[in-house]
């Protein structure tokens, strides 16, 4: 009869000292490579957004006449603009409008991305050819250039129509990318029975076929968010994006020509130090969930 062979561990008097540390070790390993900074600054940042009303000591839409252009002091933490409006209430909440228009922009660019994607790659090869040489033939136009021609057709613009204008120009890559992942799951065999029991595309798509992409669309889904943001930002900055009296970190870089001239640093770099540090934290987020795309296969 064998005997089994059985691991001992001898411990002494300091091994709960030990199993401390063991655990310690265990969850600094769990912990590595995610993105905690990132997340704890979002979190800050939104926060402060969210809940502006407590943070900032003047009301960020009135016109401090008497205080144009001062620097950053005790009154007013970050200074004014050209307007005399107090920048340190603007940045919390004019945050709100940016965030607010990344979000709905990456709504918009999830649906129409997911059910294209869906769409072409369910169907037979001529369709899928033509939907995805129509996206490619939009992706080849530099997004700015759609973006502005939108604006320039829609007019003033207010948070939902600048949403709704960089997310309909934006989802071509996503589509390509759902596609991609349809046509290799479509003849599985849950989602043929799926179909051969009647179920409608609908079901098909939200039953079947999105939980087997989602890990694998996450990281152009959250980055979508800080592209859609510094979009917002790009044509403020031109002068076509929400009207100034609408405060976002956008329309609060569009003063920046008149900051140059003034010398008023104050105006342009803390709204692009906020817009920079919360892009650069939602690109590290996105950047987790590639990596955790692309080291699932080496786990199977």
């Amino acid at each position: 009869m064998e005997l089994e062979h059985t691991e001992f561990k001898i411990v002494g008097t300091d091994y709960k000292a030990e199993e401390k540390s063991v655990q310690k070790q265990r969850l600094v390993e769990k912990l590595r490579g995610k993105p905690i900074l990132s997340i704890l600054i979002l979190i800050l940042i939104i926060g402060g957004c969210l809940f502006a009303e407590k943070f900032y000591n003047h009301d960020p839409s009135d016109f401090y006449l008497q205080n144009l252009n001062e620097a950053p002091n005790t009154e007013f933490y970050f200074g004014t603009d050209s307007l005399g409006r107090d920048i340190y209430s603007m940045i919390w909440y004019g945050g709100r409008a940016s965030i607010l228009i990344g979000l709905l922009s990456m709504c918009i660019i999830t649906v129409i991305g997911v059910t294209y994607g869906c769409i072409s790659g369910m169907c037979n090869e001529k369709v899928d050819a033509v939907m995805m040489r129509f996206a490619e033939l939009l992706n080849s136009i530099p997004s700015l250039l759609l973006v502005l021609l939108l604006v320039a057709i829609t007019g003033e613009q207010n948070i939902v129509k600048i949403s709704i204008v960089i997310g309909i120009t934006s989802w071509f890559g996503l589509a390509r990318i759902v596609r991609s992942e349809v046509r290799q799951i479509r003849s599985s065999d849950y989602v043929l029975a799926a179909r051969c029991m009647g179920g409608n595309f609908f079901h098909v798509m939200g039953k079947h076929l999105i939980p087997n992409f989602l890990s694998t669309i996450m990281f152009v889904v959250v980055s979508s968010i800080s592209t859609s943001m510094s979009m917002e930002s790009t044509l403020s900055f031109l002068g076509l994006g929400l009207p100034v009296d609408v405060v976002s970190w956008g329309s609060m870089l569009s003063l920046a020509n008149k900051a140059l001239l003034l010398n008023t640093w104050w105006v342009i770099v803390i709204p692009g130090v906020f817009l920079i540090v919360t892009l650069i934290c939602i690109t590290n987020v996105a950047n987790y969930f590639r990596k955790e795309v692309n080291r699932k296969p080496s786990h199977l």
